[in-house]
């Protein structure tokens, strides 16, 4: 049984925007609250030099702790298991007041089961897969006590020597064999990055596209970002009325229409789906 992202023993909808701020940058660490992802990740990695990780670290801790009640959303993404900053990240997370972390570059389960043992019960954990090897072997890996899973493309590009580009069909299996693997193991899936932050066409394109293969949220890495992912990856007030009608005429039992269009189990179980990704009930 997987762990809910909540507090609750409800099920909330899975995480449609994964958003990412430099460990470093206190002063946007304390703007989250303006841009309502459904999970900030405050990153250690990535966005911060070499030189800079121990302050950055001590820095983040206490931004966060700034935050109240706002940092219930808040993630720590800490250094890869096995570099020289691990272990002091994680004593960092464990005593923080962030509602979990994010481990990048996962490739063994037993990484997952030293966060548990250090973490809080309770604590959200969220994986990266982004080397050849995590991608590779994703289907056993999302076996462990893990909440979400995002795909990494860039990070993943640069372990196998490929390069990057615009039609992304270099990371179509990868991309599509991570969702694959968490869908198995019943963890969220999280959508690779567009870093070209101007260019809101292309974010939304690309996360149509990792819509259709079946991720149900985008990693942000801007906050303009975070709203186009929310309205990309939330049911429209159509999309709920036709799973709405679909489980009715589900209720009558075998086979029925739509819209005059067929609708049997698939259909039914697909309008389950949407109707399971509502947060709040578009206008």
């Amino acid at each position: 049984m997987k762990r809910s992202l909540s507090r609750t023993d409800v099920p909330p909808p899975p995480p449609r925007s994964l958003f990412f701020v430099p460990g470093s940058r206190s002063d946007m660490i304390a703007k989250l609250p303006r841009w309502p992802a459904d999970l900030a990740v405050v990153d250690l990695e990535d966005a911060v030099a070499a030189a800079d990780k121990d302050s950055a670290r001590s820095a983040a801790v206490h931004a966060i702790a700034e935050l109240g009640t706002s940092a219930d959303v808040v993630l720590l993404r800490i250094n890869p298991s096995g570099s020289r900053w691990f272990a002091d990240d994680l004593d960092a997370a464990a005593q923080s007041q962030a509602r979990g972390v994010v481990l990048p570059k996962f490739e063994s389960a037993d990484e997952v089961a030293e966060l548990r043992a250090r973490l809080p019960a309770g604590a959200v954990i969220v994986v990266g897969l982004e080397t050849a090897r995590g991608v590779a072997d994703c289907r056993v890996l999302l076996e462990a006590d893990v909440d979400a899973a995002y795909f990494g493309a860039e990070d993943y590009i640069a372990d196998t020597g490929g390069y990057r580009t615009d039609a992304g069909t270099e990371v179509l299996y990868a991309r599509s064999h991570v969702l694959l693997g968490a869908r198995l193991a019943g963890v969220a899936a999280i959508d690779q990055a567009v870093l070209a932050i101007r260019d809101d066409d292309r974010f939304v394109a690309d996360a149509e596209a990792g819509k259709a293969i079946g991720y149900t949220g985008k990693i942000c890495v801007h906050p303009r970002q975070v709203e186009l992912a929310h309205q990309v990856f939330s049911p429209s007030a159509a999309e709920i009325d036709h799973a709405r009608a679909v489980l009715q005429m589900a209720e009558s039992g075998g086979v029925g229409t739509v819209d005059e269009q067929m609708v049997d189990d698939v259909h039914i179980r697909m309008a389950q789906q949407t109707l399971a990704r509502v947060r709040d009930e578009p206008e």
